[in-house]
């Protein structure tokens, strides 16, 4: 028979902080896997994100050297309204068809909660295109 006995030697010291290692490791990769894999599931819960930050934005334009601000109010996934700001009387008698073509694009915008398919009058296409390319510029101020 061959008797080779061995005596392994375990200092109560080293046991213990190597079971704490040990489990201070182990801690650490369960809290990294639940951190990553919470993000995953959020993502995949349907929950998208909101389209806009709720505010209201501005875009400027100048109009026969005055100047004239369109203010596009939004909620978190819609356009709400769509107006002038301190539009000055002058700019209003030089420029009439722009209130009309501003309230008819507004609502539309609204109902359809897009820029695309808006129809306008003929009359007022340069008008109207003027316009939607201020909408457009403070609703990319508003997107996220």
């Amino acid at each position: 028979m061959s008797a080779k006995t061995r005596i392994w030697v375990f200092h109560m010291k080293e046991l213990i902080y190597t079971g704490v290692f040990v489990s201070l490791g182990i801690l650490f990769l369960m809290l990294m896997i639940f951190m990553f894999a919470s993000d995953r599931k959020q993502e995949t819960a349907g929950e998208t994100p909101s389209r806009y930050t709720a505010g209201i934005y501005t875009a400027s334009m100048t109009l026969g050297g005055s100047p004239v601000e369109i203010a596009v109010t939004v909620d978190a996934d819609r356009i709400s309204s769509i107006c002038f700001r301190q539009l000055d009387e002058t700019v209003s008698a030089m420029y009439p068809l722009m209130e009309p073509a501003l309230e008819s694009l507004s609502r539309q915008i609204c109902e359809s909660q897009s820029l695309e398919d808006l129809s306008y009058s003929e009359e007022s296409q340069y008008t109207s295109l003027m316009l939607m390319s201020a909408i457009r510029t403070a609703l990319d101020k508003a997107e996220n």
